[in-house]
């Protein structure tokens, strides 16, 4: 295997460890996977399991099959969920709606009218669209129901590059722009 740094050597042991450890070979996992990677981490993960399978055998070095990213309008992350897409990896969304700090915002506001929607389900049908699986996150029943109510409407296409805001505005911490 190449030489890798301690930091790297720390995420793969943290986040990779199982099908290092054998466990694919054995059967008992058969999919992984991932969270606030970035394409360059991405690239690194491919690369390992490319190493396993060169020493175990094709499908033995760990399929990733799934990967949780914050996204919404303001941080769309297309290199991210092009990548994924390139191969079949399921992206997650979490913060689909930005924790309520956009819900004002001038772009949601005629969307929200116009299918009498809430600006959450009018974000969470947007993440849809992009392809990804919203995880918005409630305690509330009636929010839950309503996060729930989206699939009677579809944003056009017009609508869909009319969010398209090209901001780089995380409403968390971004790891993924860690280049370690």
């Amino acid at each position: 295997m190449a030489e890798m740094s301690i930091k790297t050597r720390l995420r793969m042991n943290s986040g990779y460890e199982i099908p290092a450890l054998g466990y694919g070979e054995a059967g008992k996992i058969r999919s992984l996977g991932v969270s606030n990677y970035g394409v360059h981490h991405l690239n690194e993960l491919e690369g390992y399991i490319k190493e396993l399978e060169e020493s175990r055998g094709k499908g033995r070095g760990g399929v990733l099959s799934v990967g949780q990213w914050e996204i919404h309008p303001w941080l769309e992350r297309p290199d991210i969920t092009a990548w994924c897409a390139s191969r079949g990896v399921v992206v997650e969304a979490y913060c689909p709606v930005i924790r309520g700090q956009r819900f004002e915002e001038p772009i949601l506001q005629p969307l929200a009218k116009k299918y009498n929607k809430t600006p959450a389900q009018i974000l969470l049908r947007w993440s849809l669209q992009k392809g990804c699986v919203p995880l918005p996150k409630s305690v509330t029943p009636s929010r839950i129901e309503e996060n729930a109510n989206i699939y009677d409407f579809e944003l056009t296409t017009e609508e869909m590059k009319g969010l398209d805001t090209g901001e780089y505005s995380p409403c968390s911490w971004d790891p993924t722009t860690s280049n370690d």
